[in-house]
C-alpha cells in the first residue's frame, strides 16, 4: 500500500506541474496580446483645436505627399491622408508603419502649418510603431516631403514641445507668419489604461528649408 500511495502521489505531482506550466504559458500568451493591442489610439486628442484649424487654401504645391522621410531617425514611410473624428480631433491611420496628413489643412510646403502624425510606444508583429523616435530630433535636423509627382520639399527643425492632450495646442496647426512649416506629432508620456491612450503629446515644429 505504501508503494502504491508513493506511485498515486508522484503522478499527483507530475499533473500539477503539468497544469503550473500550462498557466504559466496562458498567461505569458495573454500579456503577449494585451502588450500587442493595448496601445493603439485611433487618434490624437488635440481637440477641439484640430477642428477649429480646418483652412483649406489654394495650393501652390499640387503635388499630394506620398512619403516622410527623416535619415537622422531612419524613417522612410508612407503618408496616408486623415481628417477628423466625429469629435473633432486629428484622425490617424491604426497601421505603425504609416504616418497620417491632416488634409484639412495645407499640403507640406505650402503656406501654413502642415500637420503629420504617427503612431508611438507599441508594436505590431513586432514592427516598432514609426514614430518611436522622433524625440531624438534636435534643432537644425533635417526631414523631407516626397510628392505624387517626385518633388522633394525640405524642413527644418525648430523646436520640440510637448502638450497634455486636451491644451491649447492652435500653434500646431495655425501660423502667424506667411512662411511654410510641417510639424509631426505623435504620442508621449505614459500609459494611462484608463483611457487608452498616453498621457503626452510631442510635436516637433519644422520650417520649410529655403
Amino acid at each position: 500500500m505504501r508503494v502504491q500511495f508513493k506511485r498515486y502521489s508522484k503522478k499527483l505531482l507530475s499533473l500539477r506541474t503539468v497544469l503550473l506550466v500550462i498557466m504559466v504559458v496562458a498567461s505569458l500568451v495573454l500579456l503577449h496580446i494585451f502588450l500587442t493591442i493595448r496601445t493603439v489610439p485611433q487618434h490624437y486628442s488635440l481637440s477641439p483645436i484640430a477642428e477649429k484649424a480646418v483652412n483649406v487654401t489654394k495650393s501652390i504645391n499640387p503635388g499630394l505627399p506620398k512619403r516622410l522621410i527623416i535619415s537622422s531617425i531612419n524613417v522612410n514611410v508612407t503618408i496616408d491622408y486623415v481628417g477628423l473624428t466625429s469629435s473633432g480631433a486629428m484622425d490617424i491611420n491604426p497601421n505603425p508603419e504609416v504616418v497620417g496628413w491632416y488634409m484639412l489643412g495645407p499640403r507640406p510646403g505650402d503656406k501654413g502649418n502642415a500637420a503629420i502624425a504617427g503612431h508611438y510606444g507599441w508594436k505590431a508583429n513586432g514592427t516598432p510603431a514609426i514614430f518611436n523616435n522622433i524625440h531624438k530630433l534636435n534643432k537644425g535636423d533635417e526631414l523631407s516631403v516626397i510628392d505624387q509627382k517626385g518633388k522633394t520639399v525640405t524642413f527644418v527643425v525648430r523646436e520640440i514641445r510637448k502638450y497634455y492632450p486636451e491644451s491649447d495646442a492652435t500653434a500646431v496647426f495655425k501660423s502667424k507668419d506667411n512662411s511654410s512649416h510641417l510639424n509631426l506629432i505623435t504620442c508621449n508620456g505614459v500609459w494611462e489604461n484608463d483611457k487608452q491612450s498616453y498621457s503626452d503629446r510631442l510635436v516637433v515644429f519644422t520650417d520649410m528649408k529655403p
